[in-house]
């Protein structure tokens, strides 16, 4: 299965180069935000076809009760506040018809390693400013719920698997709580160390298979 990771930023994927060098799957790192995760896939697949594409990266979590370092799969994924205002209310871009904010996982015909299925599902929303105030984030928790992670890219990177309807997954770790901004509490490097440990597996049993 011709495979291609994408993430944001080579800090998140580092650890797991070497192993994608050894296992012939190809990466592409796309600079952080939507625009640039949009441009950097698309210049790339112009001249590339493959059979799943894998996005991979950190995550902020809405839930307290998640655990820092725990591993999801992003089921659908959502540009948020995409639209108007209309005084106190929001239209999205879906009511407005001008096109659509959702896009959504898309497994392939084969099946994945067994793991992978184990992964527990949530969704998504993609921001273009990371929430750090109590009125935005109470806001996006009555609206969506708590079962919500946060991310600057995942919805871009949906929007352009969809649109060419290649298989795509995308499979985030949860460095921190989205609360009133305290990187103290943040731990970046475990989400990365897990988010690497199972990268590593997985493109080493899928490639085997």
């Amino acid at each position: 299965m011709k495979t291609l990771v994408v993430a944001a930023t080579e800090l998140e994927i580092s650890a797991s180069i070497p192993t994608l060098i050894e296992t012939n799957t190809d990466y592409l790192v796309t600079g952080v935000g939507m625009v640039a995760t949009a441009f950097s896939m698309g210049q790339h697949l112009t001249n590339n076809s493959y059979d799943l594409l894998i996005n991979v990266g950190i995550a902020g979590t809405f839930n307290p009760y998640h655990h820092l370092g725990s591993i999801h799969r992003i089921k659908t994924d959502r540009i948020h506040e995409f639209g108007a205002e209309n005084d106190q209310d929001f239209i999205p871009i879906d009511s407005l018809g001008f096109g659509n904010s959702v896009f959504v996982e898309i497994l392939p015909q084969l099946s994945l390693p067994a793991e992978f299925y184990d992964i527990p599902y949530i969704d998504g929303i993609t921001v273009n400013k990371a929430h750090g105030s109590e009125d935005s984030i109470k806001k996006i928790k009555n609206e969506y719920g708590l079962g919500l992670l946060e991310s600057m890219e995942g919805a871009a990177f949906f929007y352009v698997a969809n649109k060419l309807r290649i298989p795509c997954v995308q499979v985030r770790t949860i460095s921190n709580l989205v609360e009133l901004r305290n990187t103290e509490n943040w731990n970046i490097p475990l989400a990365l160390k897990e988010l690497n440990t199972w990268l590593q597996s997985f493109v080493t049993v899928l490639q085997s298979s």
